[in-house]
């Protein structure tokens, strides 16, 4: 489905709209403004209730993890797609669909760890399922945006949070490298899967602790994380044991860690 995005007008006409029809007078709202605002809001209700309605279709409720207390839509062994081609999904790349062992190793310490969280403003980017988010939600915490710029992660956290009774905040814009006074923590789980990539999030977990930003990192030993120089400005905080049936969808990782930047590790 092509989607209309909004132009920088669609503010002022919103509240012309509404001003206008208060009034009942309709005599100063440009015609293409008012069909370009129904054309928007009904295109874009339609793609989000589409994309629940497969998301549901496609997944299963799971507690089988490393933090059952939380139900997950995810692509499982008794989903039909597990066992097809990629092709044949509705959605391309379906990360969000899959909990990723550093982001459950992640929210398990968030769940141990309730004291951290709780009345804190927190960031969880690139959330995926939005498991840490919903976690984060659980112990506690006063704020807690959930950040990933596929707009289909959106609604599959959406659909999560539903599940275990609580609300989020969902940005799809990218946040790395922005920086906002009001943040307490920022949590990356598996986001270092990639070499470049990792180096783009190394500059800025140094800018966001030189702003009193607290990062915690959830990584089950991707080769691009272990032989990267930050990890020399890390701390472990915690290691679990990955679950046996995440043994089987990540051959050769045996454990999730917890690492947090206390840079040269100058923090006890």
């Amino acid at each position: 489905m092509l989607t209309i995005r909004p132009y920088p007008c669609m503010s002022f006409c919103s509240n012309l709209l509404r001003t206008k029809l208060r009034n009942s007078n309709y005599n100063q709202i440009p015609l293409s403004c008012v069909f370009y605002m129904k054309t928007y809001r009904f295109s874009h209700l339609i793609k989000s209730e589409t994309s629940r309605r497969l998301i549901k279709e496609i997944t299963e409720v799971s507690r089988n993890h490393l933090t059952p207390e939380i139900d997950l839509h995810l692509i499982t062994p008794n989903c039909p797609l597990w066992h097809s081609r990629g092709d044949q999904c509705p959605f391309p790349d379906p990360f969000w669909a899959f909990y990723w062992p550093g982001g459950q190793a992640l929210t398990r310490f968030i769940l141990d760890n309730s004291e951290l969280f709780c009345g804190r403003t927190v960031v969880d980017v690139g959330c995926g399922c939005g498991a840490s988010s919903i976690a984060c939600q659980m112990v506690g915490a006063s704020h807690v945006i959930a950040n990933d710029i596929d707009t289909v992660a959106e609604e599959a956290v959406s659909l999560n949070a539903e599940l275990n009774s609580v609300s989020q905040t969902t940005i799809t814009s990218n946040l790395i490298g922005c920086h906002d006074s009001r943040w307490d923590i920022v949590l990356l789980g598996d986001m270092f899967y990639d070499t470049e990539f990792a180096e783009t999030i190394t500059k800025w977990v140094v800018s966001l602790h030189a702003n009193g930003v607290t990062v915690f990192i959830g990584d089950p030993g991707r080769l691009p994380f272990e032989q990267h120089p930050l990890k020399s400005d890390l701390k472990m905080v915690a290691e679990y044991p990955l679950h046996e049936y995440c043994l089987k969808e990540n051959n050769g990782l045996t454990s999730g860690f917890v690492w947090k930047y206390v840079l040269e590790n100058s923090e006890t």
